[in-house]
């Protein structure tokens, strides 16, 4: 598979998942997205470029703290983008643009930003301090560039057993390029090939209980990891789908079914003033 069919596929999978993006058992990207925009240093007058925006979640939550500031964000998946329009609509929230948007070409004169985040969204390049490097361009000297990405052991053990019985499928994951900063040291690694300054990850767990295990497919299925599943044929979709549930239900506590998500808070700053 080469790069255009990869970005092909991911595309059409995120304009798929968008409508059901915003679920409430997929609640851990507005809360990290929260956090990830209390990450920056705001005084409320800046512009701010969200690289990867999806529905909006980092976006919308960082113009709230620049009132007297603007946000845009920057996505290539239209049926994502269309979501973040709506919601900021329906928020009323009017110091935030959507626009349509390959990372890997933003085309936005240099130092035209204030301040740059990516939430969930560098590992998508296979060349993620290239990638940063090009959000950073972005940014004024002095500026923050802030990320946000899973730990290695995000959504132990339901993760884990969705991969192994895909297997039994003929279907494996594809190479997990996202691991190569799911690590404190990983992360520090990727800034500086890039050439930020003062560099500081913080690992959180925004994880919580989901009531059952159809909240958990909920997950898989409003997510990327449709991308693995849906080319199965519809009988053996079915089949893996009440397998899987079926092994998951059995994780079930008084409390929910727990779903473990650690994320890390990656910030850096741009050399020079």
């Amino acid at each position: 598979m080469n790069e255009q069919q990869r970005k092909t596929i991911l595309k059409e999978t995120f304009d798929t998942v968008a409508p059901g993006y915003d679920s409430r058992p997929l609640r851990f990207f507005p809360e990290s997205a929260r956090q990830l925009a209390a990450c920056l240093d705001l005084r409320g007058d800046e512009t701010v470029l969200d690289v990867a925006t999806g529905t909006g979640h980092a976006a919308l939550a960082v113009a709230t703290r620049v009132p007297r500031g603007r946000v845009t964000g920057v996505d290539f998946s239209t049926g994502m983008l269309d979501q973040a329009a709506r919601k900021a609509a329906s928020l009323n929230i009017r110091n935030v643009d959507f626009l349509e948007r390959d990372m890997e070409d933003l085309g936005f004169p240099a130092g035209c930003f204030d301040a740059a985040i990516c939430s969930f969204g560098i590992f998508f390049a296979m060349d993620m301090a290239a990638q940063l490097s090009r959000i950073a361009q972005t940014v004024r000297p002095g500026g923050q560039v802030a990320l946000s990405g899973f730990q290695e052991n995000y959504f132990h053990p339901l993760k884990d057993l969705m991969v192994k019985r895909l297997s039994g499928y003929g279907v494996e994951p594809p190479p997990p390029n996202w691991k190569r900063i799911a690590t404190e040291a990983g992360c520090k690694e990727l800034f500086a090939k890039a050439g930020m300054d003062d560099v500081r990850v913080e690992l959180r767990n925004v994880g919580y209980f989901l009531d059952n295990a159809d909240a958990w497919w909920e997950v898989v299925w409003n997510a990327g990891f449709r991308r693995l599943i849906s080319p199965l044929p519809p009988e053996d979709r079915e089949r893996f789908k009440r397998e899987h549930l079926q092994e998951v239900a059995g994780l079930a506590t008084k409390d929910g079914i727990w779903l473990d998500v650690g994320v890390l808070f990656a910030i850096g700053t741009k050399p020079g003033r």
